[in-house]
């Protein structure tokens, strides 16, 4: 029943070692490793982020598409109720006139009669009733007044944004997923603690039962040790409940059937950190500054407005005998088209654009002042939790004297059942800091390592 000292001390050494170690070595065990990816990959959160991200490409090849050729084929069929044809002084014109032409390449007097026996041909009609038309179109646009541009460099920012907005989900999703499973630990650490505490009692049963067997102990003290397992009974059971929501947590978060998370054993394993460990921009800062950027292109997109473009259409008909007289086969342009006034719409959208990035700018001013003092705050939790360790070892030494002592004046008939059963509880609320400190130490490292911005995973 004793415990041991020299294995006792071996045991605080080694693990306020492992509090005190300044090296940085932030390396998750495998099956965290794994579940933290299944999170990642189920976060609905996460996917709507990349989906974003999708479309803000997408966004950037349309604006790229208004720069290739669009060509277009056309097929019509119309009726009308009647030819198009010349007014009556007109087509006498016309015959008149194809008279005179004939008579002088005859070689008759304009004034001559027209000779019998020579054709006219009869005046064509301007369009016929019936109208087959085929026909393609390209338009193309050569210069866009920079709007085009503006707008692919607007939707690259955005693009950047959505994803460094979707790293940001990520980490928090990782610090909830390292925060459940380090929690997991701690109830199967606890539990080893109670079952630690469960042999003492059995210990302490014994004894008392030979003690009453042989008149120097009374029934009570057996029934005080009796509430005192029934009291750890307590214990275990609210142990097993907060097992069972972790596990149904850790199932929500990453998808990992339950019945692979019961077989878990995860360990609370110590990890420290260097105070002079490197700062980088957090993902959040990132993700504004990008969005800053996209909306400052915005305004200048909404600005070259007024810039002229410049296109080319061209068009070519395939079927010509139902073109009218006035219609051409096909035909080249180049267009300019200017907008000189739009009655400011323009630049009311171009100043809600700029009013909108220096929003941006001043959230990301706002974003640095939180996460510096988040920084400093988790600099402090860190090193109290290093300072935590130190105490939490002399509290188990205390607990572990005190016990052992209280045990032999108890079997010398210098201390009562009560006196044993509180140093024991003593000795396991020790055990019970010391689990506690080392879950609080790993959690102030990886907030640490997050506010810093150089988490990993």
């Amino acid at each position: 029943m004793r415990i041991k000292k020299g294995i006792f001390n071996f045991l605080c050494i080694s693990i306020i070692g492992l509090f005190s170690n300044l090296s940085f070595s932030q390396e998750f065990d495998p099956v965290l490793q794994d579940l933290i990816k299944k999170g990642l990959d189920k976060s609905q959160t996460v996917n709507i982020k990349s989906l974003e991200a999708q479309q803000a490409k997408l966004d950037q090849q349309l604006a790229k598409s208004v720069f290739i050729p669009k060509v277009t084929l056309n097929g019509s069929y119309t009726r009308l109720n009647d030819d198009i044809t010349f007014d009556e002084d007109t087509q006498n014109l016309l015959i008149a006139t194809q008279k005179l032409l004939i008579k002088e390449g005859a070689g008759v007097p304009f004034n001559a009669p027209f000779p019998d026996g020579i054709p006219l041909k009869e005046t064509p009609n301007l369009q016929d009733k019936n109208i087959l038309k085929t026909s393609v179109d390209v338009d193309w646009v050569l210069f866009s007044g920079f709007e085009a541009s503006n707008a692919i460099k607007a939707s690259k920012h955005k693009e950047s944004s959505l994803n460094y907005l979707g790293m940001a989900e990520k980490d928090k999703l990782t610090l909830k997923i390292i925060e459940t499973y380090d929690k997991l630990a701690l109830v199967y650490a606890s539990e080893k603690v109670l079952n630690t505490s469960e042999n003492y009692l059995n210990e302490q049963e014994h004894y008392v039962r030979k003690a009453i067997e042989n008149g120097l102990a009374t029934p009570i003290g057996r029934k005080k040790i009796e509430l005192a397992q029934q009291q750890l009974e307590g214990k275990k059971l609210e142990f097993k409940h907060n097992k069972t929501l972790l596990i149904e947590a850790l199932h929500q978060l990453t998808g990992e059937s339950r019945d692979n998370l019961k077989l878990l054993r995860p360990k609370l394993e110590s990890f420290s950190l260097s105070v002079t460990s490197n700062t980088e921009k957090r993902n959040e800062v990132k993700a504004l500054e990008e969005a800053e950027q996209a909306t400052l292109y915005k305004s200048k997109m909404e600005k070259s407005h007024f810039i002229p473009k410049v296109a080319l259409k061209g068009h070519y008909e395939f079927i010509e005998e139902y073109l009218s007289l006035l219609d051409p086969k096909w035909y080249v342009g180049v267009g300019i088209q200017w907008n000189v006034f739009d009655g400011t719409q323009s630049s009311i959208k171009a100043k809600k654009s700029k009013i909108e990035s220096e929003i941006y700018r001043e959230r990301i001013e706002e974003a640095e002042e939180l996460i510096d003092l988040s920084i400093v705050k988790a600099e402090q939790a860190y090193q109290s939790t290093l300072q935590n360790s130190k105490i939490v070892e002399k509290e188990i030494e205390l607990a572990t004297d005190t016990y052992e002592m209280v045990n032999k004046q108890y079997k010398n008939d210098l201390a009562s059942i009560n006196d044993v059963l509180d140093a024991l509880t003593d000795l396991e609320k020790a055990n019970f800091k010391l689990q506690e400190s080392l879950f609080d130490q790993r959690r102030a490292v990886t907030e640490l390592l997050h506010a810093k911005g150089v988490l990993k995973y």
